[in-house]
């Protein structure tokens, strides 16, 4: 499985900096404090190994997006051998350290998604979008392409796409990406803010609208918990500095308000596919006989974006794609993220997270099931169940899950990204990753 993890390190970038990490961060989220004399959680380390100004990982390296000259015409290749040399030497001849799949299966990829939207929404009221971390805009750009080719007139003539882009320098890419298309420049805008600030948001906007943030959730920042054995209660783990440069865990009762909400949500009775008391009886029984120490990654900053969300859009609907799983991970704990960095051109895994010090990405797999989860939660409807209280009304979301593949052939062209032998990259080298999408039922008033 070597190719495949290579390739899975090929195709993976960040997309989007999850909260004001360029400025000054939130009281509520992030300590002002870096590691030293005071610990601070493991979602602010993670913070400060990724995004601080002076050493963070992405800081140091190019902010530029890869953006290809034209589509690469896939027809033209005769299979999967002659596809990854065209993609090594266009990473060679470019600057950039990643492409990202909207770009390299532009404008399909984005064409798919622009027709999951025409088939699930009210065409009768105008169509407003808001995508978060749009990179270079390409995605912006074949959506509205498709919707001006492919809908009724009247609703491109009345169509609102507005990006919220944290990075200025981005934000100017994407205008000038759009603007390829002149028509498209008055439908575009761009709001040079942090999609995690609820006042950047504005007044409740009560009118129905789509959200789409693609690659968004690996990067945003988690939290992590730790039990000394399966019986034992769950701690908050803090980075603390011993002597030195030395990093150690510490652990410490859970008080945190995001990391409550997360460990609520995961013990619901919902958010357990196959949570039986007979099966939670024999764990405790296993525990005693063969005591083991448990770690849990949590995706509290996850927690925070949906929360803004749905507090300003209500009646939102959501499309968000990401990688379900990573391959070789070697950090413990569910939703454990890969810490890697690349020298001399080839990728090597940390076996801790503490071990990033601006040298490494931190990514994380999404957990499709929890996010369902969390979405429901951030919605209002799950949170009724809270100490046992029967739900009254029904979901305020409907939801689904699907594999890229599986999307795609529902909504996209497959053909278009075929080489001649019948090999599909997008379909066949990107089966760790799944599509989420979320729209309000009429309980949402």
């Amino acid at each position: 499985m070597a190719s495949s993890r290579n390739l899975f390190s090929l195709f993976h970038r960040h997309r989007v900096i999850p909260f004001e990490f360029l400025g000054q961060p939130s009281s509520a989220l992030f300590s002002t404090h870096i590691v030293g004399d005071t610990p601070i959680l493991v979602r602010d380390f993670i913070h400060k190994a990724l995004y601080d100004p002076n050493v963070g990982y992405f800081s140091q390296k190019s902010a530029s997006v890869g953006v290809l000259d034209s589509s690469i015409k896939f027809n033209r290749f005769e299979g999967r051998k002659a596809y990854m040399k065209h993609l090594d030497k266009i990473y060679k001849q470019s600057d950039v350290s990643w492409f990202t799949p909207v770009e390299l299966f532009k404008p399909w990829y984005a064409h798919g998604i622009a027709e999951s939207i025409l088939r699930t929404t009210n065409l009768s009221v105008p169509l407003k979008i808001y995508e978060i971390g749009g990179g270079s805009g390409t995605c912006a750009k074949g959506i509205l392409d498709y919707i001006k080719l492919n809908a009724p007139t009247r609703v491109y003539d009345n169509i609102s796409y507005t990006s919220v882009e944290i990075s200025s320098s981005l934000a100017a890419k994407q205008i000038q990406t759009v603007g390829e298309v002149d028509s498209h420049l008055s439908k575009f805008r761009v709001e040079h803010r942090d999609a995690t600030d609820r006042n950047g948001w504005g007044d409740v906007n009560e009118q129905p609208c789509w959200v789409i943030m693609l690659e968004v959730l690996d990067n945003l920042p988690h939290d992590l918990i730790y039990s000394e054995n399966q019986t034992s209660p769950w701690m908050e783990v803090w980075v603390e500095r011993k002597q030195g440069e030395e990093l150690s865990e510490l652990y410490r009762p859970i008080e945190d308000s995001l990391i409550k909400s997360c460990i609520e949500i995961i013990d619901m009775p919902d958010a357990t596919a196959g949570g039986s008391r007979v099966s939670s009886a024999m764990k405790n029984i296993w525990a005693k006989v063969f005591p083991m120490p448990r770690w849990c990654w949590l995706p509290t900053g996850c927690m925070k974006l949906l929360q803004v969300l749905h507090g300003a859009l209500p009646k939102m609907s959501l499309i968000a794609s990401d990688f379900s799983y990573l391959p070789d991970v070697k950090i413990p704990g569910e939703r454990a993220p890969l810490v890697s960095t690349k020298k001399d051109g080839s990728s090597s895994d940390y076996n801790s997270y503490l071990d990033a010090k601006g040298d490494a990405d931190i990514f994380f797999p999404t957990d499709f099931f929890l996010l369902e989860q969390m979405d429901h939660y951030c919605s209002g409807w799950m949170k009724q169940q809270k100490d046992g209280e029967p739900l009254k009304r029904g979901k305020k979301r409907r939801t689904l899950s699907l594999d890229t593949a599986a999307f795609m052939e529902e909504f996209g062209l497959p053909t278009k990204t075929r080489t001649k032998d019948g090999y599909n990259p997008l379909l066949d080298d990107f089966k760790n990753t799944k599509v989420y999408l979320s729209v309000p039922t009429h309980n949402v008033k």
